[in-house]
This record gives structure tokens, sequence and C-alpha cells, in this order.
């Protein structure tokens, strides 16, 4: 199991290495949330997305299906992005690859903190972390394909 942890853990810090912006504007914001609704809506599915900067939401919408708890979700997960500046699903990755769980290794208050799949940090180049593009509302290995995938796309 170690093996699959040490490869799963590289290939997720190697897609926040990779999927960094040279600038980011409230447009871009825009388009990429688009692209989200867009891509769970073709697969059939119900995503709440937030994307925010500096702590100002610039996209926000939750489609049909969805309910109050996966706004709370993304508020959770980004607030694991913001203090550990790394995915929320790296860092729920990285305490399960140590035989522990975040919530038991860092006694943080799972009402504030969810280090679970979904939540990305909003890197950009020679500036660092600036917000985060979170989705809620798939599993939360899928919450994060998700948002990888379609970054991966963007930057293309």
């Amino acid at each position: 199991m170690a093996e699959d942890y040490t490869t799963l853990l590289a290939t997720l810090l190697a897609q926040e290495e990779r999927l960094q912006f040279d600038s980011f504007s409230n447009a871009m914001a825009l388009e990429i949330g688009m692209r989200l609704e867009k891509a769970a809506r073709d697969m059939g599915k119900a995503i709440t997305i937030d994307i925010s900067r500096n702590g100002q939401q610039l996209f926000q919408h939750a489609m049909q299906g969805t309910t109050a708890d996966n706004a709370d979700w993304i508020r959770r997960k980004n607030n694991v992005v913001q203090r550990f500046a790394h995915s929320s699903f790296y860092i729920g990755q990285y305490h399960r690859s140590r035989g522990t769980s975040f919530e038991v290794h860092t006694g943080l208050d799972q009402a504030i903190y969810a280090a679970h799949g979904g939540a990305f940090p909003l890197i950009v180049k020679g500036t660092g972390m600036i917000g985060t593009i979170t989705v809620s509302g798939l599993p939360q290995a899928e919450d994060h394909a998700l948002v990888t995938a379609v970054l991966m796309d963007f930057l293309a």
C-alpha cells in the first residue's frame, strides 16, 4: 500500500506544480467555472462550484440536485487548502499514507476543516497561492479529478 501512496502523492504534487497560471482574472474564473459546470452536466452529475481569489468569491454555482451541504463541504475543503497550501485531496491522502487520518493527526475541528478531495490551490507562477478552485458533489477522488482535468484543458 505504501507504493500506491508514494505514486499517488507524487502525482498530486506534480499536478500542483503543473497546473499554475501566469496570471488570473475574473474572466478566467468565469470561464473555468462554466467549464466545470459543463463537464459535470456532460457526466450527468450535479456539483457545487466555488472559485475564490484572496478571499473574494469570483464564481459560485450550485447545480440543480445539490444542497447547502455541498457549500459547507466547499468551505471546509477550502480551509484545508488555505491552511496547508496543498490540494485538500493531497492533505487527506498524505495523512492516510502515514496510517492515520487528518482529523486524528491535526486535531483540527471537522466542522471547520475537511481534508477530502475537491479543493485545489489557485497558484500564480512567481506569486504563489492566491485562492482556491473547488467542487463538491462527487466522491472525493472524482471531485479532485474533475477540477484537475478542467484546469489541464484550460491551461493547455
